[in-house]
């Protein structure tokens, strides 16, 4: 069973910065792809970024540039820091393994302007 649970979210300034982890279990972070997906108010989830087992990184084209996914493998954690956030990345982040159906609770991050 896959149990994955998010934290860091927070209520931040536009320009901030946040950095969200996500820990695991039930799923290997070092062979999986992992994800970050974001449901902002009114919409349906969309994927922010991924990394790959091969450790490539892909962004969407929003978020490039000010976001950065990463993990510690040892310890089965995932993180996503977040860079001058804007108040259209406000949302709830969630992470999620590629190819696996479970979703955590996620973690609320609200950028104010």
């Amino acid at each position: 069973q896959v149990v994955l649970e998010e934290s860091g979210g927070g209520l931040v300034r536009s320009g901030g910065s946040l950095r969200l982890s996500c820990v695991g279990s039930g799923v290997i972070f070092r062979i999986s792809k992992m994800q970050w997906y974001r449901q902002s108010p009114g919409k349906g989830r969309e994927l922010v970024a991924s990394l790959g087992s091969d450790g490539v990184a892909e962004y969407e084209y929003d978020v490039k540039g000010r976001f950065t996914i990463s993990k510690d493998s040892d310890k089965n954690r995932l993180f996503l820091q977040m860079t001058n956030l804007k108040p259209e990345d406000t949302g709830v982040y969630y992470c999620k393994a590629f190819g696996f159906a479970a979703w955590g609770q996620g973690t609320q991050v609200t950028v104010s302007s």
